[in-house]
C-alpha cells in the first residue's frame, strides 16, 4: 500500500491510467474463461488483457522514473501515453469482440489504417520514452544510487530497442517463423511451442524497464554489476530474437497439437 501511495503522489494521472488499465487486463482475463470467441487458435481476450496489463507496468513503471527528472512536462507525456496506447488498448479490444484481427489486419483499407495507426501509436510512444532516457543520461542525480540510475538508463536503451523489434512482425504481418501466427495454449503469453516467436524477444526486452531497475535496486546493489546484468539480460533478448528467426519456439514441445496441425498444412 506504501508503493501505491506513493505512486499516486508522485504522478496521480498516470497512476490512475495505469489503475485503469489493471481494471480492463482483469476484465479481459475473466472473458477469456467465459467467452468462446478465438483468434488464430486462442482466445480473441487474451490479446487485450495482454495489451492492457503491460500498458499497466509501461505507465507505473514511468510514473516513478519520470519523477526523478528536474523541469520535465510531465502533462504531455501523461496525455501522449494515454491517448496513444489508450487509443492501442480499444481497437484491439474492439476487434477482439468482434472475433476479428487487430494487428496484421489489412483485410480493407480502413483496417489497415487503423493498424496503421497503431504503429503510429506505439512509435510515438517508444520515441518519448527514448527521449526520457536521453534525459537520464544529460542530468545528474545525486540523490539516487549510482547503480540503480545505471540500471533505468539500460532499462529504457533495451526497451526502446526492443519496442522497434515490433517493426519486425509489423512488416511481415506475422509474428511467426515457420508457421502463420502461431500460438500455443502456453499459460496466458500463449508463444508457440513448435515454430519461432517473435513475441518472446519483444516481451523480454520490452520488461528491462521494469526487470532491471528492480533487480539492481533490491538485490545487485553495485554498479559493475548493474552494468553486467544489464548486458547478460541484452544478451538473453537478442538470443531469443535469434532463435525465433532461425524459426525454433524458445521450448519445444513434442506431438503438440499445433505441431500435428502445421505438419498437416505442410
Amino acid at each position: 500500500m506504501a508503493f501505491i501511495q506513493e505512486l499516486k503522489a508522485r504522478n496521480e494521472t498516470l497512476f490512475y491510467f495505469g489503475f485503469i488499465c489493471l481494471l480492463f487486463s482483469i476484465l479481459f482475463l475473466i472473458l477469456t474463461k467465459t467467452t468462446t470467441t478465438q483468434v488464430y487458435g486462442v482466445n480473441a481476450w487474451y490479446k487485450p488483457f495482454k495489451f492492457a496489463f503491460s500498458t499497466l507496468t509501461f505507465a507505473w513503471a514511468m510514473v516513478w522514473y519520470c519523477y526523478y527528472l528536474p523541469n520535465f512536462n510531465i502533462k504531455i507525456f501523461n496525455w501522449s501515453v494515454i491517448i496513444l496506447l489508450g487509443y492501442e488498448i480499444f481497437y484491439i479490444a474492439f476487434q477482439a469482440s468482434k472475433g476479428q484481427l487487430s494487428h496484421y489486419n489489412v483485410s480493407t483499407p480502413f483496417y489497415s489504417a487503423l493498424f496503421s495507426l497503431m504503429a503510429l501509436a506505439a512509435t510515438a510512444v517508444t520515441l518519448y520514452t527514448a527521449y526520457v532516457g536521453v534525459l537520464f543520461f544529460k542530468y545528474d542525480f545525486p540523490n539516487l544510487p549510482n547503480h540503480y540510475l545505471w540500471a533505468i538508463r539500460f532499462g529504457i536503451i533495451i526497451f526502446v530497442i526492443f519496442s522497434f523489434e515490433g517493426f519486425a512482425m509489423g512488416s511481415r504481418l506475422n509474428h511467426s517463423v515457420g508457421a502463420l501466427n502461431d500460438n500455443s495454449n502456453w499459460f496466458i503469453i500463449g508463444w508457440s511451442k513448435t515454430v519461432g516467436d517473435l513475441r518472446v524477444s519483444h516481451f523480454i526486452g520490452m520488461h528491462a524497464l521494469q526487470v532491471l531497475p528492480i533487480l539492481t535496486y533490491y538485490v545487485f546493489k553495485n554498479t559493475k554489476l548493474a552494468v553486467v546484468l544489464s548486458f547478460v539480460y541484452l544478451i538473453l533478448a537478442l538470443l531469443t530474437l535469434i532463435q525465433a528467426l532461425k524459426g525454433r519456439p524458445l521450448i519445444k514441445v513434442k506431438n503438440s497439437k499445433n505441431e500435428m496441425r502445421n505438419t498437416i498444412k505442410k
